[in-house]
């Protein structure tokens, strides 16, 4: 069936965009990104009838937030969506992208269109039921550095468990290298958590890193879980959206993923182009089906603002039809003395990421870690 035979339903999608320039020259790149970002062909050549009526897009609001930027809405046929993430990030940004001054600002879609999105597999309710903590925010742990044995990352990660941290999982850095092959790694530090939890009465769930083309990748999460690991840590700039989608949709190995923002940076870092936080760091991630979106905290060395993290916990957490929410995080050379910032900013449904900071006193970790969940409970209303 070609396009001009397709009955539309006469569902769209809202992509929202931000523009650069005066009016005359935004409103000339929206109109085109109705075509750019479908049939991209000249105007000339687009038949009449379905293709011209239906399938281009259409620029439904266009106003200037000042003289040099305007916003513009279109909206697109979800008959042009087929619930995968690279459709989705083909159609909402796919040759957009190739221009400066276009930023994606906010994706809108139709319940219809979400039923067909991955989503998260837990979502915030499933992962404090998994970890049996109803109410306060979470505390997860990172086994670093890079150059660590794997009996080290073990011991490490046998430390963080007895200071009673809910989440340990790799850097992003740790793959399999000959120093700390991933089967090794994997399997000492899965059996260290699971001996401490053993001693703590406490649930944690360790998140290897896999990583690697499919079906490397696949093997890898099929042996982490088969080593005892309770999630996995993906990146997704490094991987794919669709694997990380296909991750959460197998009925095997079946744990909850945690994303990691790795050579995702240049998407967001310009204010002008690129794509804004929320949608970076809190929709795709929740579409692709993320339990946990990881991305830098305001005030640091990053380019990220207050107002963008809020929007990212916004993304994360409002409903979208039947997709479950996913857990916004405060990451970034975490430490105690930013817990009641934090909290005024997410509220309770957020995964505090340590810092080395906790690694101050070697001999202290577990303490250390203690001490830092002692406040979040302290803190929580």
């Amino acid at each position: 069936m070609t396009a001009d035979q397709l009955r539309f339903s006469g569902q769209r999608f809202t992509v929202e965009y931000h523009l650069q320039g005066s009016a005359a020259d935004a409103r000339r790149r929206a109109d085109l990104l109705c075509i750019d970002q479908t049939v991209e062909a000249a105007d000339h050549v687009i038949p009449p009838g379905p293709i011209r009526n239906e399938l281009l897009g259409r620029v439904e609001q266009f106003e200037g937030l000042d003289d040099e930027v305007h916003a513009a809405s279109l909206t697109f046929p979800i008959e042009l969506l087929d619930g995968t993430m690279s459709t989705l990030l083909h159609m909402s940004f796919g040759m957009a992208s190739l221009q400066g001054g276009v930023r994606l600002v906010n994706l809108i879609l139709p319940d219809v269109a979400l039923t067909r999105m991955a989503g998260p597999r837990l979502g915030i309710a499933g992962l404090r039921a998994q970890l049996e903590v109803p109410a306060r925010p979470l505390v997860c742990a990172v086994l670093k550095p890079l150059g660590l044995s794997p009996d080290a990352l073990a011991t490490l990660a046998y430390e963080f468990a007895l200071g009673g941290v809910d989440l340990i999982k790799d850097d992003q850095s740790l793959g399999d290298h000959p120093f700390c092959p991933f089967e090794e790694r994997v399997s000492r530090c899965a059996e260290a958590i699971t001996s401490a939890s053993k001693e703590t009465g406490r649930t944690c769930l360790y998140a290897p890193h896999v990583f690697g083309p499919w079906p490397k990748l696949l093997e890898r999460a099929t042996l982490a879980k088969s080593a005892g690991a309770g999630a996995l840590l993906i990146c997704p700039g490094l991987t794919g959206y669709d694997a990380v989608a296909t991750l959460s949709r197998l009925s095997a190995p079946c744990l909850p993923l945690i994303l990691h923002p790795d050579f995702l940076g240049s998407h967001y870092v310009s204010p002008d182009s690129g794509i804004a936080p929320a949608v970076l760091f809190g929709l795709l991630p929740r579409f692709a089906g993320a339990d946990v979106s990881i991305y830098p905290t305001y005030g640091l060395t990053y380019p990220i603002t207050h107002t963008d993290c809020r929007g990212i916990a916004q993304a994360c957490r409002t409903r979208l039809g039947m997709l479950s929410s996913t857990f916004p995080t405060a990451a970034g050379r975490m430490n105690a003395s930013r817990i009641d910032e934090m909290m005024a900013l997410y509220g309770s449904d957020v995964v505090f990421i340590l810092g080395s900071d906790i690694r101050r006193e070697p001999t202290q970790i577990r303490d250390a870690c203690r001490t830092f969940r002692r406040l979040i409970e302290t803190a929580h209303p």
